[in-house]
Parts: C-alpha cells; sequence; structure tokens
C-alpha cells in the first residue's frame, strides 16, 4: 500500500491569498507566479498589467473585484492559488474561494497590521475551519513594525501566531529574512528581482535576537511533537526536519499560526512563504475526511480524498465568458470527473454533461481530460449548475455544506435608455445574477422600476459599469437606496378557507397557522424563516404538507407595508381541513398565501434596516469629531482601541442609511486624514419615526 508521501495527492496544495484592500495581495501573487516558473515578467497592479487582475475595472481602480484561480509548481509540488479580493463589497469571492480551499496565506501590511477587512476574511476562514500561515508584507515601508504587528495578530486574531522568520533590519534598510528554522540570513539579488538567494551565517548583531525568537518558536511548536519536546527539554540540537513537522501539525489542528514576513514589492521573502505554503499547509489528504449530509435521512457522511471513490464535487463560482459561455468552477472532493461524462446535480436532480474541463489560469484556459480528487477545474456545458450545488456520479447521495452569503444592503433603479436596449439589460441582469450571489434583481411592486441590489456602493457601481461596457446597454441609474425588510412584533393565529369553482372542479382548502416572531439570538445565517407542521393528518394528508410549507414562505417574499422580504418568522400549522374530493394542493397553496398574508398584516408589521460595522482609523487629534458625528447618525460606539501611537481605532454599528456620502463627510471631520471601511452586520427594526418617514416615500402615504 502506498504511504501519504508516494500519493501524488500529498503534493497538491489548495490555498488563497486574503488579506484587507491595499495589503500587497495581489503583488504577493504576482511574485509567486514569476519565482515558480509561470510567469517569465512580473506585472504591477499599479501599472494595470496583473496577471491575475485580467478584468478591465480591476486595472483601471488598482483592485481586486473577481478571485482568479492559478496553478504553479515549487519543489515537486503543485500550488492552486486563488488570489481573493480584498474589499468588503466582494466579500461573497472570498467566502465561496474559502469554502473550497484547504489552506490560506493572509497577508498583512507590516505598518497597518490587522486591519479591518483582515479581521473579516480571518473569521471568515475560521467558519470553514481553514488552516492558515500569515505573511507580514511591506517591511521595506516607512513605519514598518513586525512585532507591533503579530502582537495585533495576538490580540485580535489568534494568541498561537509566532514568528518562523524575522527581518534582517526595516524600512529603508530592510535587507533580508532570517530563517528560523535553519538559523540562516537570507539575502535577495536585486539584479535577478530576486530570483537569485544566497543563505549565509547570521550577522552578528542579530544573532541574540535569532537565537530568543528561535527558542519562543520551539517553546511554542514543541507541544505538537513528542520528540520535539523532549529534546528542547533536554537542551539538545533539534534538527530542522522536526521543526517543520511539528509547525506543520500546529497548523493543520488549527492550533499554531506560522508567521513570515519579506516585501513582494522588493522582490525579499517570497521563496520562504512559498517553502512555508509546501512544508507548512495541508494537502488535500492532510484535510482528511470532508463530512457531508445525506438530504433524506439529514445522516452525516464521509468523503474521503481518493481518485478511485464515486465522484462527489461542488460548484462553488459561476463565470460567463465571452468565448465559452458559462464556466463553472469545481472542487473535486472525491472521485474523477471525465470530460464528456455526466452528472447527478443533488440540489436540483438534474443530470448534465459536462462538454469541456478547463485547468483556469486567471483568464486564460487549458484543457484537460480530467478533474481529480483534490483538484479546482472550470467545466463547460451545464445549463443548471448554480454556485454552492453538490454535483456527484449518481451512486452517492450526499450533499455538501452550504456556503454563507450575505444580504445585499443597497439599491439602484435602472431603466434601459432604449426600446432596443431592454432585452440586452435583462440578458445582462440574467447572467450577472447567475455568477454573483450577493446582486440581486427585482421589480418594485408599486412603482415598477427594475431596482438591482448588492453589498454597497462600489459593487453597484462595478455591476453597472459591467452592464453598459461588456453587454453594450445603454441605461439609466438612479441614485443608491437602503434594501429594507420586514417581520413582525406579535404572535397571532390565522384562519383561511379557500372553496371557489375553477373550470368546472370545485376546489377546497381550509388553514390555520400561528406566526411568531423569532429573537434575533436564534436566527442563524442559513435560516431567516422556519416551518413547523404540528396538524393532524386527518385532517391535511401529509401529501398536501410540502406545498403548505412552500407556499408559506414564498409569501414571506412580499410583506404587508412595503412589500419588502419578511425575515425572523416562525410559521406553524395548527389546523385545517380537508375534502377527498374537492381538496387538491393548489388549492391548500391559495389558502396558505392568503392566510399568511392576512396574519401578517395582523402581527404588528416592522421595517427593519440593515445596521453597518463602520470602522474608523484616525489620527487622535480627530476622534472626539468623529464620534460626535457618529453618534449623530444614531450610530452606537462598540470599541474604541489604540491601532498605533499616533492612530486610534474606532468601531460603531451605525444604520445605513445615514452612511451614504460618509467619504465626503470623513475626509471634511480629520482634514482627509482619517481611513474608513463598512461591514454589513444585521438588519434591525428601524425607530418608528425611521419607518414613517419610508413609508411616506415608498409607499406616499403617512401614517
Amino acid at each position: 500500500m502506498k504511504s501519504d508521501a508516494d500519493n501524488p495527492l500529498s503534493k497538491i496544495r489548495n490555498i488563497g491569498i486574503m488579506a484587507h484592500i491595499d495589503a500587497g495581495k495581489t503583488t504577493t501573487t504576482e511574485r509567486i507566479l514569476y519565482y515558480t516558473g509561470f510567469l517569465h515578467k512580473m506585472g504591477e497592479v499599479h501599472d494595470g498589467n496583473a496577471f491575475t487582475d485580467w478584468m478591465e475595472q480591476e486595472r483601471e481602480r488598482g483592485i481586486t473585484i473577481t478571485s482568479a484561480t492559478v496553478t504553479c509548481p515549487w519543489r515537486e509540488h503543485q500550488i492552486n492559488i486563488i488570489d481573493t479580493p480584498g474589499h468588503v463589497d466582494f466579500t461573497a469571492e472570498v467566502e465561496r474561494s474559502l469554502r473550497v480551499l484547504d489552506g490560506a496565506v493572509g497577508v498583512f501590511c507590516a505598518v497597518g497590521g490587522v486591519e479591518p477587512q483582515s479581521e473579516t476574511v480571518w473569521h471568515q476562514a475560521n467558519r470553514y475551519k481553514v488552516p492558515r500561515i500569515a505573511y507580514i508584507n511591506k517591511m521595506d515601508r516607512t513605519g514598518a513594525d513586525y512585532e507591533r504587528v503579530i502582537q495585533m495578530i495576538h490580540e485580535r486574531l489568534n494568541p498561537k501566531a509566532c514568528a518562523v522568520n524575522i527581518p534582517i533590519g526595516r524600512e529603508d534598510c530592510f535587507e533580508g529574512v532570517i530563517d528560523l528554522i535553519t538559523m540562516q540570513a537570507w539575502y535577495f539579488d536585486p539584479l535577478t528581482q530576486g530570483s537569485e538567494t544566497s543563505h549565509i551565517n547570521i550577522p552578528e548583531a542579530m544573532m541574540d535576537e535569532a537565537l530568543i525568537s528561535r527558542e519562543h518558536l520551539l517553546e511554542t511548536i514543541a507541544e505538537y511533537d513528542d520528540e520535539l519536546m523532549m529534546l528542547f527539554l533536554e537542551g539538545e540540537e533539534i534538527p530542522s526536519e522536526l521543526i517543520i513537522r511539528a509547525i506543520r501539525k500546529g497548523t493543520i489542528e488549527h492550533g499554531f499560526i506560522p508567521v513570515l514576513c519579506g516585501s513582494s514589492l522588493k522582490n525579499k521573502g517570497l521563496q520562504l512563504l512559498l517553502d512555508g505554503v509546501v512544508d507548512f499547509l495541508p494537502s488535500p489528504l492532510d484535510i482528511g475526511e470532508t463530512h457531508a449530509l445525506n438530504p433524506e435521512t439529514h445522516e452525516p457522511v464521509c468523503i474521503s480524498a481518493d481518485p478511485n471513490d464515486p465522484f462527489v464535487g461542488m460548484a462553488f463560482k459561476v463565470q460567463i465568458d465571452k468565448y465559452v459561455g458559462r464556466l463553472i468552477y469545481v472542487r473535486v472532493y472525491s472521485g474523477t470527473l471525465k470530460k464528456g461524462s455526466t452528472f447527478l446535480n443533488m440540489t436540483n436532480g438534474k443530470r448534465e454533461r459536462v462538454a469541456r474541463i478547463l485547468q483556469m489560469m486567471s483568464n486564460k484556459k487549458n484543457d484537460k481530460d480530467n478533474l481529480h480528487a483534490g483538484d479546482i477545474g472550470a467545466i463547460v456545458g451545464p445549463k443548471f449548475l448554480v454556485t454552492g450545488d453538490t454535483i456527484t456520479d449518481g451512486t452517492m447521495n450526499v450533499v455538501l455544506n452550504k456556503m454563507h452569503f450575505p444580504d445585499s444592503v443597497i439599491s439602484i433603479a435602472i431603466e434601459p435608455k432604449t426600446k432596443a436596449d431592454q432585452d440586452n439589460m435583462s440578458n445582462a441582469l440574467e447572467r450577472l445574477q447567475e455568477e454573483d450571489p450577493t446582486f440581486r434583481v427585482h421589480i418594485d411592486k408599486d412603482s415598477g422600476q427594475t431596482l438591482i441590489s448588492g453589498m454597497g456602493e462600489l459593487h453597484l457601481d462595478i455591476i453597472v459599469d459591467r452592464i453598459k461596457r461588456e453587454f453594450g446597454v445603454s441605461a439609466n441609474v438612479g441614485n443608491p437606496q437602503v434594501s429594507y425588510k420586514e417581520s413582525i412584533t406579535l404572535i397571532v393565529q390565522t384562519t383561511e378557507v379557500f372553496q371557489r369553482e375553477l373550470n368546472g372542479k370545485g376546489n377546497y382548502a381550509s388553514v390555520t397557522f400561528k406566526l411568531s416572531p423569532i429573537p434575533l439570538k436564534d436566527i442563524t445565517d442559513d435560516v431567516k424563516n422556519t416551518f413547523t407542521c404540528s396538524v393532524d393528518p386527518q385532517k391535511i394528508p401529509q401529501e398536501y404538507w410540502k406545498a403548505i410549507e412552500e407556499a408559506a414562505l414564498g409569501a414571506l417574499a412580499d410583506g404587508p407595508l412595503i412589500s419588502a422580504n419578511v425575515e425572523r418568522v416562525a410559521i406553524e400549522l395548527i389546523d385545517g381541513d380537508h375534502n377527498p374530493v374537492d381538496s387538491n394542493e393548489l388549492a391548500f397553496r391559495i389558502a396558505t398565501s392568503m392566510a399568511i398574508g392576512k396574519g401578517m398584516r395582523n402581527a404588528k408589521p416592522v421595517i427593519m434596516e440593515p445596521s453597518m460595522l463602520l470602522t474608523v482609523i484616525s489620527p487622535d487629534d480627530f476622534v472626539g469629531d468623529i464620534i460626535s458625528d457618529i453618534n449623530a447618525k444614531r450610530g452606537k460606539i462598540e470599541v474604541m482601541r489604540r491601532h498605533n501611537e499616533f492612530q486610534q481605532e474606532v468601531v460603531a454599528d451605525v444604520p445605513l442609511s445615514e452612511l451614504f456620502g460618509y467619504s465626503t463627510r470623513i475626509r471634511s471631520v480629520s482634514q482627509g486624514r482619517a481611513i474608513y471601511t463598512l461591514e454589513f452586520k444585521k438588519f434591525e427594526i428601524a425607530p418608528a419615526q425611521v419607518q414613517s418617514e419610508v413609508l411616506r416615500r415608498i409607499r406616499g402615504y403617512a401614517e
């Protein structure tokens, strides 16, 4: 039997590069591709020619919008990299990437440290239990402070983070890196753009610091390897292989975070980061069995990463390509998917064929014959496969855990300028919805306008830009507005009897429901409303229960106040009646919709508004004015903490409706010296005055 070391899967690393905006993710990815031999010339974000930033909008704005997948070799290993966006408006790209990755590299700026979006992506990785290493970038920048960033990681992210290498000099004097595992100093030749490295003895002036740092590293990782612990306690020399083994074990078990440093822009430290990816992060084999559920019994099922087992995979991203049409990115967890074969979609029950299999290199494509367990690739052909679907060969009845996407919180009205643009716009919106799970399109029932909703102003700005450029649609766009939701505040009982003759045939159904508000603490990411059935099967046969549930939850899409989605409602079917001759599924659906609508009107409905987590980093001089401004916007200060010697960080909970144009306001208050980030937090019941104002504006009457 083959050992794990002989298994080809042990040579695969599926990793993501994640961080706050401007921490250097794309530059780091670009250098990795250069040093692994994939690229022969480095691109730069500021020049608009980075390999993984292939969209026009990315190159113009210097930001990553869509996650790009690339594959490169290092030390006989295959590294599949997903470079993710840093801006919070594109959090869905990070979410779905982390769902299918085995490991991640968190990039931190040596000056900014743990910034707000760094925390967000870190917690997303925690949700999916992704092992990760930390790379502290920009050690050449003025104000770089390696120890302070590690301390921030301890305080905010993980107390078990520990340096695996330390910098030689910093700021303008940053020369190289000391590897604490081999106790060698690494220098990177600027004439060869860092490709050639020299490993020499540690400078005398830094030997004491290196010995102390190594001692701390060994002390921290000793608990993960008994042999290393014995040697450490006895004061013996510890081989590098043992140290790597212990770091790897601690990283894969989510107990330890190896910290490395460098400067991606100045081409220093990247080879050590690549070694860290191979040495510390897990292969698909190290992750062990993937947990799934049997959709019928809801019993857990374990899936092994074996190419010879039945095929199980997940579609984690849909991309519309102008040359091949729908591209569906797939992570294979078990078995093998072959070109020309068929698969069964466990979500919708459809069987579809794989016309082509592609290995994606950013926006370039290489044809492949198959995808094995542990592989990430794209398939062409399926028309009904969407983000989050589980696909199998049909022999296993399993569904993989879904991914969580936040609610869209901001909307704008959009309309085509000419009749000719109407069809093109409908096509564009439909395709963009397929691509982006956080992008929504709906028609306003009162005004008849088409509203598009997203995660923020930048998100919608990019969407509108793509509609105009990629699909050639001329459109008029309204001002951004808040996406509200509705809920109920009273427990009510509601009954409806539907009895009518349609097309000469009788229809009869009687239903009674209890509607109850669900407390916010009981709401999960996946379940916004609940349905339970406690009715006697003699009164309503079980064959109608599924139709009643679908109609009840469907009725919550149209609230009684402003026709918004209704959330935090528990529906219980408690009574009813049927007629063996005239009762049918349609009658129960109609009766249910009418009963739920009437019940919501009687349950004292309320409007909920999105609340945002606002993080401001400001010089001390302006903090008082910023706090006063937040209070004036109905904000609640949650945390105030020191960011560095001269700046404070203010974290507040503020309604989104108060934050339009905040970029101008914060520049005014801080003389342009403060920075801020916004992240969706939750929906909260709006104050009565705000609800009245929303009703006046949307429905045209005052309460």
